[in-house]
């Protein structure tokens, strides 16, 4: 070294490399509190690409079967699978559609006149405009429907895309999958791959529950409605079904127009509908889900309700109806990733062992 260099003496030497470390850290919390807000900004686009990852298992689901036993090819799988799911639906149109549509315009028809049957049961009174509805109240109710029509068109749009793009990681699922495996740290690659194998497995067992739950409650509501001669059985069923797909919530949103519309016949047409709903949803949380959920994936009953509440604060409605799923792929990466992996305590975690036999296979 050139004895005209200065040389750097040791103690300032520490005091840079613990000011270089600080500000280190200071920019890492940085960039990490903006993470969390860019996420937070495009919180919408997660919760669709999260709708696009369950169309993907869905899809993957039916196709698998169809590569292993008939050996086809992963993109002939899908199209046989999309070209089924196509027709089942045309099919199902066309049969019942015209009778459900019916249904449910009488339905639109009825529960008015059953809240007007209960203002005049119980007094209550709703408050209108005296001389008819003047301009400002025509233009509030124009912009409600406006506001009702651009949120239909969004959710249209919104499953549209949700549709196409599960098509499109159902296509190539492994490829995603390393692809968000190398955004992590070296080393973190193989686990991450390994938890989301393993929450993509306890998702489709999830999906297969439900979809038996759904058929399940929907058929008994339809036909407890039918019983009981409540107008309109056929499409009061399809919404109890469909509504059984959030926990907890959607039992109670399901027996709401049958209740409005039995409030309406009077008597003891009431009771026998509160009791047939009551019972239902006592027959589907003791007695259908825990005999499904041995063979498929159980969750918690409190977690999926807190879990509704708390993405649905964060998401509103598409939240609400995704929150199940999303309480699924929580759970399963929580268990294999921090209790498991970071804690080191043992656990059982969901879609596991079907993840790995899959591999296997």
């Amino acid at each position: 070294m050139d004895g005209n260099t200065p040389r750097i003496p040791a103690q300032q030497g520490a005091l840079w490399r613990e000011d270089f470390a600080f500000l280190r850290r200071v920019l890492i919390a940085v960039a990490v509190v903006l993470l969390v807000l860019l996420l937070w900004a495009v919180r919408d686009a997660l919760l669709l690409a999260f709708g696009g990852v369950v169309v993907a298992v869905m899809i993957l689901a039916l196709a698998t079967p169809l590569e292993a036993r008939l050996g086809l090819t992963r993109g002939r799988a899908l199209v046989i699978v999309c070209l089924a799911l196509l027709l089942a639906l045309g099919l199902v149109a066309l049969l019942v559609g015209n009778q459900v549509e019916g249904q449910f315009a009488i339905l639109a028809e009825r529960i008015p006149r059953a809240l007007a049957e209960l203002e005049r049961r119980f007094g209550l009174r709703i408050p209108t405009p005296e001389g008819g509805l003047d301009a400002a109240t025509l233009g509030t109710l124009a912009s409600h429907a406006a506001g009702l029509g651009g949120m239909l068109l969004g959710a249209l749009s919104a499953l549209v895309l949700a549709v196409v793009g599960g098509v499109f990681l159902a296509a190539d699922p492994a490829g995603y999958r390393r692809g968000v495996a190398k955004l992590l740290p070296k080393g973190q690659g193989a686990r991450a791959e390994e938890a989301m194998l393993a929450a993509g497995a306890a998702l489709r067992l999830w999906l297969g529950a439900q979809l038996i739950s759904m058929a399940i409650v929907g058929t008994l509501a339809g036909l407890g409605s039918w019983a009981l001669g409540l107008p309109s059985p056929l499409a009061l069923g399809l919404f109890a079904g469909l509504a059984n797909v959030v926990p907890v919530v959607g039992a109670i949103a399901g027996a709401v127009p049958p209740l409005l519309l039995a409030l309406a016949e009077g008597g003891s047409t009431v009771l026998w509908t509160a009791l047939l709903f009551l019972a239902i949803q006592q027959l589907e949380s003791n007695m259908i889900m825990p005999i499904v959920e041995r063979r498929m994936v159980s969750i918690p009953p409190a977690l999926l309700l807190f879990a509704v509440v708390a993405v649905g604060l964060v998401f509103g409605l598409p939240g609400v109806i995704l929150a199940a799923p999303v309480t699924v792929v929580a759970f399963v990466l929580v268990k294999k990733l921090y209790v498991r992996e970071t804690l080191g305590r043992a656990t059982d975690v969901p879609g596991e062992e079907e993840a790995e036999a899959g591999e296997r296979a």
